[in-house]
């Protein structure tokens, strides 16, 4: 097949979305993907002895005595000197795998791009809120316009640190459920009493880490919620509270604090980073910047959070020029809002026109990286 034209009616092809928090993978024409798995991997090698690792489901490395485990049910499983860690380098993976398993064809796509046509746009702005950033990147007729983006370190991790701290101060361990054996019924706020489990194996610090970030993500998505309007201390006390049960039996009522952890993403003041959210000036002439205010589209797991999108149109509204009219296209459903981009990639391939836009392993062989560079811009 190397050589020849491949287009998304004639092959099954395969669409990847590789974040930096999670990766989705599927089928070309289907409504969502068939798997979404953490982007980290757990890795164990052979011991000094000569012993192999447990033997599980994970996938056995080419390389002798290395055992990768992928997927979250195989990360969760405590493993002893089994380090977590990112198979990506600087948000790319290596181009090898290309010649290492032989594919036919393949196509790289920016995933602002892929979002905005999830959304039936090919001009927009793309406001997307991860693990690791959030980012507004304007995108006209496809393609990105690079002199435009807005980029900041505030998103998700941002928050996950932001909720360490709050239990440092109320005194709280985190303590992942792999630990507990047994735990006992305590009243608000009192000190957790919990047993810890016998004969657990010499875990990893990366991992123990990776375990105890479970527990803070939850807390995030079931606790957190953006403030209609910008943060205030006594709007905020008065505002319901939430309850919420850590894994050791710790439990409490939040109030206040639910609300100012995701305020830095609307007031990053405090935080010494910029406004991507509410700063974007489109760098573009003004025909231009009509389409962009007209599409802005939302996306990213950050964005599910309780009040984000009326807090985010009411905070737009005020700073978007009278000549723009602004819309803001966020979808209901968890799945189109998180998956948008690989969405936007199974549309993309699925597409018979589509089908002059591969790179042939024949092409890649022959042009290298300045082959992807001309024909994935």
């Amino acid at each position: 097949m190397s050589g020849g034209v491949y287009g998304g009616d004639e092959v099954g092809a395969l669409v990847f979305d590789m974040g930096s928090y999670s990766v989705r993978a599927g089928y070309a024409g289907e409504d969502c993907p068939k798997a979404d798995f953490p982007t980290v991997i757990g890795v164990t090698l052979d011991r000094e002895d000569g012993s192999t690792p447990m033997e599980t489901d994970g996938e056995k490395g080419k390389q002798s005595g290395t055992t990768y485990y992928i997927d979250t049910n195989q990360l969760r499983v405590p493993r002893e000197s089994m380090e977590v860690m990112s198979p990506l380098k600087n948000g790319m993976s290596k181009l090898f795998y290309i010649r290492h398993y032989n594919i036919p064809a393949f196509f790289l796509c920016k995933s602002a791009v892929l979002s905005a046509f999830a959304n039936g746009r090919s001009t927009g702005l793309v406001l997307d809120s991860g693990s690791t950033h959030t980012t507004a990147i304007p995108v006209h007729d496809g393609y990105v316009l690079q002199q435009g983006i807005v980029k900041s370190p505030l998103a998700g991790d941002f928050m996950s640190m932001q909720c360490r701290e709050l239990f440092q101060e109320l005194g709280v361990e985190i303590v992942p459920p792999y630990v507990i054996a047994s735990k006992d019924s305590v009243r608000e706020g009192a000190p957790a009493s919990w047993k810890k489990k016998e004969k657990l194996p010499q875990v990893t610090r990366s991992w123990h880490n990776y375990m105890c970030n479970t527990v803070i993500q939850d807390f995030q998505a079931s606790v957190l919620q953006v403030s209609d309007s910008p943060y205030d201390e006594q709007v905020a006390a008065q505002m319901p509270t939430v309850h919420y049960e850590l894994p050791n039996g710790y439990n409490c009522d939040f109030g206040a604090e639910r609300l100012k952890i995701p305020e830095g993403l609307f007031d990053p003041s405090n935080a010494k980073a910029r406004n991507v959210l509410l700063t974007f000036q489109p760098c573009c002439d003004h025909q231009r910047w009509h389409g962009l205010y007209g599409s802005v589209v939302v996306t990213g797991g950050n964005t599910l959070i309780q009040g984000f999108t009326d807090r985010l149109n009411r905070e737009l509204s005020q700073k978007t020029p009278p000549s723009m009219r602004l819309k803001l296209i966020a979808n209901n459903t968890t799945v189109e809002r998180r998956f948008s981009a690989w969405i936007g990639g199974s549309i993309l391939a699925s597409l018979g026109t589509f089908q002059q836009m591969w790179i042939s392993k024949q092409e890649y062989e022959e042009g290298g990286k300045q082959c992807v560079d001309r024909k994935c811009p």
